[in-house]
């Protein structure tokens, strides 16, 4: 049977099947910063990317008797402005937010009554500094040429929404979509012959449809001339796709080449957990019986301590501890200053470190003069370079490969110098919060202790992957596997002031927050099974937020502010059923787990509030927002009913728990009539509906997980039954719809729904859809939990924490034994 399933979910040609792994592939895994990724099947086909989309530059190279291959990675077009956009610099705009004549894209045209401004445009101060607060704007930018140039020239443009572009009054672009990130248009001959000598304009109308806004354009060239390396690709082999490894094999020429890239999220040990370093180990061998002359080259570019590409960096090499040392960081250093969602870090300092005794050659360059890297003669280079646009570059002459594997391992770093703001106390990272401790000092232990991590990581990939295997097959656990780092990296670990573990989470392309409630709820399973202490991490905030005074409403908060900084809730509208709920689920699943309600307890006059206020508003709720906030408001919300009946459920099994007996029987009490009547209000025959008004909805009741799981045994086992059999006959190409209202869904609560099933062959078959949707989805970015059931594209979450909550089925198995 399950050959037969997965041959069905994998429809498509056998060497596809064999290339594609991953929506993308986490490279370098830590926290929402600290994330690089390569969206490219095939590792040297592409540049690698934080997150967000931004180029996160990690280039390799390998020398084979003086032949390159590149192996990691593609180096970065180099463009030089002829326009500059305000990414570069800060241009003037001339803008209008009312429509203009006919002629207004034309050179002559007179914008003197216009108002002017620095770039870019946008609703976001933070972001922009021309304010574009209506729906519509109109841009010109007056510039200059002395000459035309020869090369190639392409159109620099960032837009939120639709934008059409006119250069001289012709128009050279248009299109009816966002553009997140900058994308480089190349000019036509046509376009190119609009140019002239002395004055030119380029003139952007640009339409906002919805969120905030945003514009930037320039002109930019490709400059002229060939490179000094000839560089030939090496063959990807295969590639492997761990919990905490990313694994691929080349073949360059006479040399096969394994690069393993580790990032050891070991949730057992805190330390190690929060240590900023991931591994790049490199092992190489001779695959025709032939010793071969062999030197590694890995470059960093330093826009992964930047914000923006341009902002200027210093860079030095030195040694410590008997490592060899690359170092970079913003001359600026804006200390938690940058708020927001598409956000990268542009404080702290990114390192690039190999053992002394490798000899490598380590230098620093401009990313147009990286490739030449690899031929150096030497290291005579400066030993510090400030500038735009630097590569970190080191070269290990590994010497003599022959048919006895070499290694040579690689370690990327980042101090965070402090890492989040905390009720306006700046927090160190876990691993130095004491402010004792040196990143050098963790480079050495990382260096010192890499043999044993890699193979505990090794260890615990393939016991993942087994236990997984064991609760619900083999899409079950290659989802599992693709989860696993990306829960873990949308998280920062830090100690309170008070001493407390903080494990706080971003919410990552969704609106920013920190440490988001209903964020944590779905992801909770992962670290319940691995390590509870982690999900108090991600609660204890919220409970402090109530404690303290600082939050005084009968019910929990949404969040604790915009990533990084958690100075209280920034979501404009509170969710008092859904936070309440979530909150009370998660401390019964803590003390579930741990076999002792000893959390509760800490926290039982808070918990108590918010059982309170859900007995009375839970049952019935009125018109709010539940964590499915994108769906809109909704009344009498029947999956949000069900929330509130478990948390009540749960109450009462604490209450039980601490020996409050009649607190205890009260609520269980409570929650098992409120499931009845929930029965009756939601019954729509085969089926329950989304809302108690409207018997021709449905929904997913994916919040029915935690009776089973926590065995509450609220609800008789009949309404999981009926569910899911209904849930069968809705199904679409990549999964099961979130309901009635719209074909999109979300994956994590498809597992959760999918757990309701009471035998194996359900259960598979609710998840080999969003397998196949992982597989399948045309969007190369960190998987995506909001998608379209129809043609897998995502809606536009990214790289969440929530896909923790694939781990649901294997928490149920846990708790079970």
């Amino acid at each position: 049977m399950k050959r037969i399933l997965l041959s069905i979910l994998l429809s498509y040609s056998a060497v596809y099947a064999q290339q594609r792994k991953a929506p993308a592939y986490p490279l370098v895994a830590h926290d929402p910063y600290f994330s690089i990724w390569s969206s490219s099947d095939t590792l040297n086909a592409g540049t690698t990317k934080h997150w967000t989309g931004a180029n996160h530059s990690l280039t390799g190279m390998i020398s084979v008797d003086g032949k390159i291959y590149s192996f990691l990675g593609k180096f970065e077009k180099v463009y030089q402005s002829v326009v500059p956009a305000a990414d570069e610099r800060p241009q003037v705009m001339a803008y209008n937010e009312s429509k203009p004549s006919s002629d207004w894209a034309n050179i002559n045209f007179n914008d003197g009554n216009w108002k002017t401004a620095l770039g870019p445009a946008g609703s976001e101060p933070s972001q922009a500094k021309t304010p574009w607060k209506k729906d519509e704007i109109w841009v010109r930018r007056v510039f200059n040429l002395n000459q035309i140039s020869r090369n190639k020239l392409f159109l620099q443009i960032r837009h939120d929404d639709k934008a059409t572009v006119f250069l001289n009054g012709k128009e050279i672009y248009s299109r009816q979509k966002l553009e997140g990130k900058f994308i480089y248009i190349p000019l036509d001959d046509e376009a190119k012959k609009m140019l002239k000598k002395g004055k030119n304009v380029l003139a952007v109308y640009a339409v906002n449809t919805g969120g905030p806004s945003f514009l930037d354009v320039g002109l930019v060239e490709e400059p002229s001339g060939e490179d000094a390396v000839r560089v030939v690709d090496a063959q990807q082999k295969s590639m492997q796709i761990n919990a905490t490894q990313t694994i691929y094999q080349f073949t360059a020429g006479k040399v096969d080449l394994t690069l393993t890239f580790t990032s050891p999220q070991l949730m057992d040990d805190l330390n190690l957990l929060s240590r900023p370093v991931t591994y790049i180990s490199a092992q190489m061998k001779s695959n025709d019986e032939v010793q071969h002359d062999v030197k590694l080259y890995f470059g960093a570019s330093t826009a992964i301590a930047t914000h923006t590409t341009f902002q200027p960096v210093v860079a030095k090499k030195y040694s410590s501890n008997n490592l060899s040392i690359l170092k970079a960081g913003t001359v600026e250093q804006p200390m938690l200053k940058r708020a927001g969602d598409d956000v990268r870090i542009d404080w702290g300092y990114m390192y690039v470190a190999v053992p002394s005794d490798y000899k490598s050659m380590q230098s620093i360059s401009t990313t147009a003069d990286a490739p030449k890297s690899l031929l150096a003669k030497g290291d005579k280079d400066a030993k510090e370079l400030t500038g735009e646009k630097l590569v970190l570059n080191t070269v290990v002459p590994v010497g003599k490969v022959g048919t006895i594997v070499k290694e040579s391992n690689i370690m990327l770093g980042y101090d965070d110098l402090y890492s989040v703001q905390y009720f306006k106390a700046n927090l160190r990272p876990w691993w130095n919060n004491n402010g004792q401790q040196t990143i050098e000092g963790q480079l050495a232990l990382a260096f010192k202790d890499s043999k044993a991590i890699l193979q505990k990581c090794a260890a615990f990939d393939k016991k993942l992957y087994n236990d997984a295997v064991k609760s619900g097959g083999e899409a079950y656990a290659q989802l599992c596997i693709l989860a696993y780092r990306q829960a873990i990296t949308a998280h920062k670990l830090v100690k309170s002031p008070d001493g407390e573990i903080l494990f706080l989470s971003k919410e990552n392309y969704s609106n920013g927050s920190i440490g988001t409630v209903d964020i944590t709820y779905p992801s909770a399973p992962l670290f319940l099974i691995y390590n509870p202490e982690l999900l108090k991490g991600m609660l204890n905030g919220i409970f402090y937020f109530s404690e303290s005074g600082k939050w005084n409403k009968p019910y929990a908060a949404h969040d604790l502010g915009t990533y990084p900084l958690a100075n209280g809730q920034t979501y404009g509208e509170d969710m008092p059923v859904e936070e309440s709920g979530n909150m009370l689920i998660l401390a019964a699943a803590i003390s579930k787990t741990e076999g002792n309600a000893f959390y509760a307890k800490k926290h039982w006059k808070t918990l108590s509030i918010w059982a309170e206020y859900l007995s009375e508003k839970g049952l019935d709720p009125e018109n709010q927002l539940s964590t499915d906030d994108f769906a809109g408001h909704l009344a009498r919300n029947a999956n949000l009913s069900v929330k509130a009946i478990v948390a009540l459920g749960g109450y009462g099994m604490m209450a039980n728990m601490l020996g409050e007996k009649a607190t205890g029987e009260k609520y269980t009490a409570m929650a098992k009539d409120m499931a009845r009547k929930w029965m009756q209000l939601a019954d729509a025959g085969d089926h329950y509906a989304l809302t108690f008004n409207d018997k021709n909805t449905w929904s997913q009741k994916y919040n029915l997980v935690w009776d089973k799981v926590l065995s509450l045994n609220l609800f008789p086992k009949e309404v999981y039954e009926k569910e899911v059999k209904y849930y069968l006959t809705k199904q679409q190409k990549y999964g099961l719809p979130l309901d009635s209202r719209k074909t999109y869904t979300k994956s994590d609560w498809i597992t959760w729904t999918a757990t309701l099933a009471n035998n194996r062959k359900d259960f598979e078959a609710l998840i080999a859809p969003v397998y196949k949707y992982a597989l399948e989805t045309p969007d190369r970015v960190p998987m995506s939990d909001w998608y379209e059931t129809l043609d897998a594209r995502r809606q536009n979450f990214t790289a969440r924490s929530v896909v923790g909550g694939f781990y649901i089925k294997m928490l149920e198995d846990k708790l079970k034994k």
